[in-house]
């Protein structure tokens, strides 16, 4: 994490632990895999991409468009930039719109705002579970298919 030196302005290894623990809190009431990625600035080769854009490319990085139901859901942050992107795979996509996201979005900065990253995240988490185990409850047969730790 040693490159990651602006995600420590705002976040702390306890504060990463309590994401991952919320995550795999969350991914026990649902078939969706949630991750949350940090990233402190854009590559070379990202300057000229927006914020959704990356994320995007983040979201196939990361395999997330590899789960069984196609129910990964990417929170994408670029911190240089001061942005983030909720971004869903299709099988999510075709039951919940993107606006959805953007009002989560919406909450999640206003405690930004305020200074409270990890609340706006904590938050955020839990509205996005609520509404991936109303849409996609947990299988009997559900495995843990990606990673619930914070990814930089």
């Amino acid at each position: 994490m040693e490159n990651n030196k602006l995600v420590y302005k705002y976040f702390d290894d306890d504060d990463f632990l309590r994401i991952t623990n919320k995550i795999k809190e969350l991914e026990l009431r649902t078939s969706g895999e949630i991750r949350v990625l940090f990233k402190d600035s854009h590559s070379f080769l990202s300057k000229n991409k927006s914020t959704a854009q990356i994320a995007h490319d983040e979201f196939f990085r990361l395999k997330m468009n590899e789960t069984r139901d196609k129910t990964g859901i990417l929170l994408f942050f670029l911190l240089e930039k001061r942005s983030f992107y909720i971004c869903a795979d299709e099988g999510i996509h075709s039951l919940v719109n993107q606006e959805t996201w953007d009002k989560i979005r919406d909450k999640i900065q206003l405690c930004f705002k305020d200074g409270d990253y990890l609340h706006g995240i904590l938050s955020g988490l839990d509205d996005i579970g609520s509404i991936l185990s109303k849409h996609f409850p947990r299988k009997s047969d559900d495995t843990d298919e990606l990673s619930n730790a914070v990814e930089f």
